[in-house]
């Protein structure tokens, strides 16, 4: 695997088996991520975006193929090794925010440094510090049912940023929102990219979101179908 490539996925394959049925979800996917890259990976529901975000984040494990992040191979770590991995290097958002409805968006966001072992003021000072980053420290000690949906996801976004990651997947992280919240999550998004220079990989079924992005990869029936640089990308 070649360090220079944040993310290096070779021959990826995941069947799911139900009953006596065997559904192939990723049927032999190459996929190569820059760092600094802001990637969409879209495409028809079912033909396995977020099975491909789960395998190439080590979520879930491929039943055959290659994945490295930062040059190390997700294969040759134990669960306990790829679960400290994710802590550390990556970041999460999901379409639906998650958040512990009884704790204020700082709780939220320093809870996975709690959980951790970082000391309580040193986790809430990076925690006030991610919510900075996405304009919500004002709104820090609001529980969710206090935020809009749009503040919510900002909550969400930097609890992804708050363990300083080398890379953010994001699961249609846009789904739950309106046209307007939705290019807001996205202009934090793309700042973030162009400013800090987070790797960013979505999976989206939204044309405007991927249009935000650098590349995007089109899958079908569990393979890449095409790739399209931002400046061919049809909107």
């Amino acid at each position: 695997m070649d360090d220079n490539w944040i993310v290096q996925a070779s021959d990826v394959h995941k069947v799911y088996h139900t009953g006596l049925v065997s559904v192939p979800a990723l049927r032999g996917i190459d996929l190569n991520v820059q760092r600094g890259e802001m990637l969409a990976v879209m495409g028809p529901s079912g033909c396995g975006k977020t099975t491909l975000l789960n395998c190439l984040s080590g979520l879930d494990t491929p039943d055959q193929g290659q994945v490295a992040i930062e040059g190390v191979s997700l294969s040759g770590m134990s669960d306990r090794e790829r679960t400290d991995y994710r802590a550390r290097r990556m970041g999460f958002v999901f379409q639906f925010y998650n958040l512990l409805p009884v704790l204020s968006a700082v709780e939220n966001v320093e809870l996975p440094l709690l959980v951790s072992g970082v000391r309580l003021r040193d986790a809430r000072k990076q925690a006030l510090e991610a919510l900075a980053q996405v304009g919500l420290e004002e709104r820090a000690n609001h529980r969710p049912n206090e935020l809009s949906g749009g503040e919510r996801q900002r909550t969400t976004i930097a609890r992804a940023l708050v363990n300083r990651p080398a890379l953010v997947w994001a699961d249609e992280p846009t789904g739950d929102l309106d046209s307007e919240t939705a290019n807001e999550i996205m202009d934090v998004l793309v700042d973030l990219n162009r400013e800090k220079g987070l790797t960013f990989i979505l999976v989206t079924h939204d044309r405007g979101v991927g249009s935000r992005c650098k590349r995007i990869v089109w899958m079908r029936d569990g393979l890449v179908e095409r790739e399209q640089p931002l400046t061919s990308v049809e909107v």
